[in-house]
């Protein structure tokens, strides 16, 4: 007799908030990631390294070496998993860049006061 198969878990839902971060150094930007709007992940790190910028999952310090609490199991996810962080923090700088622009912009373009006339 023939064993039926579980079905196919539904595709991941990834969503990605992009915050300040709240150290100097290599660190870019701190993100909080929900799945399936049912399991979030804080503590997640964007890092600058000598490639670019990378994901950095929490971790905490064992005997010396830092060690992930948690992980994407798969090479797949991990893949997707860092993408999506990568692009919500690429689109986060765009949207501030845009924003910074067009205070400038506003800024030039605002007329000066000069002296006032009186008559």
């Amino acid at each position: 007799m023939k064993q039926a198969r579980a079905p196919a878990p539904p595709p991941m839902q990834i969503s990605v908030k992009i915050y300040a971060p709240s150290k100097n150094g290599t660190e870019l930007v701190n993100a909080t990631v929900t799945l399936n709007d049912c399991f979030a992940v804080r503590g997640i790190q964007i890092k600058e390294g000598k490639n670019g910028p990378f994901v950095s999952m929490p971790s905490r310090l064992v005997k010396g070496e830092y060690k992930d609490y948690c992980f994407p199991c798969t090479k797949e996810f991990k893949q997707q998993f860092d993408h999506t962080i990568l692009e919500a923090y690429h689109q986060a700088l765009s949207q501030k860049d845009g924003l910074q622009a067009s205070k400038a912009s506003a800024q030039k373009e605002a007329p000066k006061a000069g002296p006032a006339m009186m008559m």
